[in-house]
């Protein structure tokens, strides 16, 4: 496994509609509009992802070394990645998936089931 870069993750989250990226100085806040479903923090490379608490738990006890809670959030867990433990099509997945848990509903229905790549 290669694993993936902070580039792989930018690449990704440009590809999906309405995405920003702000700077906060000790991470970085990926939003789709006004609300948050990424952070990533570039000296751990590592990157926080919205997901469900059924996908959350399920990552963690199948790569407890690349990904790990985070927290939980109004029926949301978020979930640690380890960019170095992914390969790019796993994280445009895990990506697509907190946008599509964020985003408007007309935003995914024209988007559709199209992952980043």
């Amino acid at each position: 496994m290669t694993g993936c870069g902070i580039a792989d993750f930018f690449g990704l989250v440009d590809q999906l509609p309405e995405v920003t990226r702000s700077d906060n100085g000790r991470y970085w806040r990926v939003a789709v509009g006004t609300r948050t479903f990424g952070y990533l923090w570039e000296p751990t490379r590592t990157v926080g992802l919205k997901q469900t608490i059924a996908e959350q738990l399920a990552l963690v006890a199948e790569r407890p070394g690349t990904f790990e809670i985070q927290f939980t959030s109004g029926g949301f867990g978020w979930v640690v990645v380890s960019l170095a433990g992914v390969e790019r099509d796993e994280l445009a997945e895990l990506t697509f998936e907190a946008w599509r848990l964020t985003a408007p509903a007309t935003l995914i229905e024209r988007r559709g089931d199209l992952l980043p790549r």
